[in-house]
């Protein structure tokens, strides 16, 4: 039996990865998204912002208009804009 694996290769619980987009259309209302776009959870405000930076054109695609970034169930930030 091989031991544990080291905490790199575990996927970190929820409590661990707080930082998460609210994803919004142009109303305002939550877009529900799939594939790789759903669920992302973060460790750090970075991650999640630099996640952004690199999916918002994907995201647009889906039908995301504005993100608002929360920190657990604490807004901080948004809503912002994806649009130039």
């Amino acid at each position: 039996m091989l031991p544990d694996q080291p905490p790199t290769f575990r996927d970190s619980p929820a409590s661990d990865q707080p930082w998460r987009w609210r994803l919004l259309d142009a109303s305002g209302a939550e877009v529900a998204v799939s594939g790789d776009l759903a669920d992302q959870a973060f460790p750090s405000q970075s991650d999640a912002e630099s996640w952004l930076g690199e999916f918002f054109p994907d995201l647009a695609d889906a039908g995301v208009d504005q993100v608002t970034l929360l920190e657990a169930d604490r807004e901080v930030y948004g809503p912002m804009s994806l649009s130039a």
